[in-house]
């Protein structure tokens, strides 16, 4: 590669993953909106049949490749799609229903923890000897951000101010960070185009069964009498949902992540908790208090410290 596109490469590629993060970060604009016009599980079934209509096209064009995608990797992406797109969205959207959504999207950023616990499991990758520290100190940020009075922790969970959006963010971070890793399998078995668009596929399967047997294949789960007196705001904000903060960023994010070092993409994907903030904080006044923001500092730094030492780790193992 020349000198000169080398350089532009290096440039441009990690601003394409601040720009899909920070586009990700956003979802927070619509989905609380629409908690108020759907429940959560059919917030999440619309918006994959939404990006699932824009994916069709990439999906058309690669399912000759379907014959040549072996087992292990259609276990994978059957988990990521279940874990990641169905399910952690799921509680994703439950949590900002249920809690202070600026809390739910910055406690959102111990993810790292789960997911390089979970490729250690299942790829064997070494856990680097600084790992446990700055795990150790994500966690104790979490607590700290996810209780109003820290004081009270002693007493009573509830005084504290715990609740059960703090449970649902906590389980939402466990499936992505677990569906990261299991995207790294999909990875290495298919084309970005065909991961992504099949994602989408398994997550509308699994919310279809997850509507069945919850009895809510109807018009009136589907499009509830909230959604009828406010078509505009629920066709919108799906669209928005579907587009802006769903199938674009998918698209941009990989796009720059395959053009920087994932080490260096670690902070730059931060820009989605600093667009979540700012649109929480900003437009729906979920303020939090400043021991809140003194502990969702720390802990954006110790995730940020987990990636970076495991990935340094991961590249003396290969001898980089």
């Amino acid at each position: 590669m020349p000198k000169h596109a080398a350089t532009t490469t290096a440039r441009y590629g990690p601003w394409l993953v601040a720009l899909g993060a920070a586009l990700w970060g956003t979802e927070s604009a619509w989905r609380i909106p629409l908690n108020d016009l759907f429940d959560s599980e059919v917030i999440v079934f619309w918006e994959h049949v939404l990006i699932l209509i824009s994916f069709l096209p990439l999906l058309v064009r690669r399912l000759a490749d379907l014959p040549k995608i072996d087992a292990r990797t259609w276990g994978y992406l059957i988990f990521s799609g279940f874990a990641g797109s169905a399910v952690g969205t799921v509680f994703f959207t439950l949590a900002l229903k249920s809690g202070n959504p600026t809390v739910v999207n910055v406690i959102l950023n111990i993810q790292p923890v789960f997911s390089t616990i979970g490729a250690c499991l299942l790829f064997g990758d070494r856990l680097a000897r600084r790992f446990f520290l700055y795990a150790g100190i994500a966690v104790v940020a979490g607590i700290f951000l996810s209780v109003e009075h820290p004081s009270l922790i002693g007493r009573s969970f509830a005084e504290t101010g715990l609740n059960r959006g703090v449970g649902f963010a906590l389980v939402c971070a466990v499936c992505w960070g677990l569906s990261t890793v299991a995207g790294r399998g999909v990875m290495v078995g298919m084309s970005l185009s065909l991961a992504a668009s099949l994602r989408v596929v398994v997550g509308l399967v699994c919310m279809t069964l997850i509507l069945l047997v919850g009895g809510k294949v109807s018009v009136a789960s589907l499009w509830p009498p909230a959604a009828q007196g406010h078509p505009g705001t629920a066709i919108g904000a799906l669209v928005l949902l579907a587009t802006i903060s769903g199938g674009i960023p998918l698209l941009i994010y990989f796009e720059g992540l395959r053009l920087t070092r994932a080490s260096t993409a670690g902070y730059f994907e931060m820009m989605q908790t600093l667009a979540a903030v700012c649109i929480t904080w900003g437009f729906f006044h979920a303020a939090l208090l400043p021991h809140q923001v003194i502990a969702g500092v720390i802990l954006l730094g110790a995730a940020a410290m987990v990636q970076r030492v495991q990935e340094h780790n991961s590249a003396e193992a290969v001898g980089v």
